[in-house]
């Protein structure tokens, strides 16, 4: 027995520490696709293409908020670049209440809120509602894979814009 207790003294210490570890790599994951998702909204405000696809992979998907689906980073890139040239353009700002890191395998969840400003981000809100994302590590980068919006409010010219069959 005497010889058993240090093995269940150490083996306790051991998994204590290598919980503290995986729970701080987690918050600190958590904490770099936090700050991402700020770095692409300010990129969206800005209008810098380059920047707002530098966080999505190469086979990014998207649902809309008003259900169009689309896939790859040319098509979704497309979206903001038309929304630019246009007289009623739309800036669009996500917001995370909630991120979650898998501790197992290289990917996270986001979720929150997302709004579409009319002309710059202080512009009324015409169009929000809800979102997710995947996210996957690549390297030391995380970039979103997927992301899915769900609009449930509108107001002015949000009004006119239909959702998919």
């Amino acid at each position: 027995m005497k010889t058993v207790w240090p093995l269940l003294v150490f083996a306790t210490l051991s998994a204590s520490v290598l919980a503290n570890d995986a729970a701080s790599s987690t918050s600190t994951d958590g904490s770099a696709i936090k700050q991402a998702r700020l770095r692409q909204n300010a990129a969206i405000v800005r209008g810098d293409l380059a920047e707002i696809a530098a966080y999505w992979t190469d086979d990014v998907t998207i649902c809309r908020g008003l259900g169009a689906q689309l896939a790859g980073k040319p098509a979704y890139l497309e979206l903001f670049a038309a929304d630019a040239k246009s007289a009623e353009r739309i800036v669009y700002q996500r917001q995370p209440t909630s991120i979650e890191v898998s501790s197992v395998w290289p990917l996270a969840f986001e979720t929150g809120q997302w709004q579409g400003h009319l002309g710059s981000e202080q512009g009324a809100t015409v169009i929000g509602g809800r979102y997710s994302a995947q996210w996957v590590k690549r390297g030391d980068r995380w970039l979103i894979r997927s992301e899915v919006f769900v609009a449930l409010e509108g107001s002015g010219p949000g009004l006119q814009m239909k959702a998919a069959p």
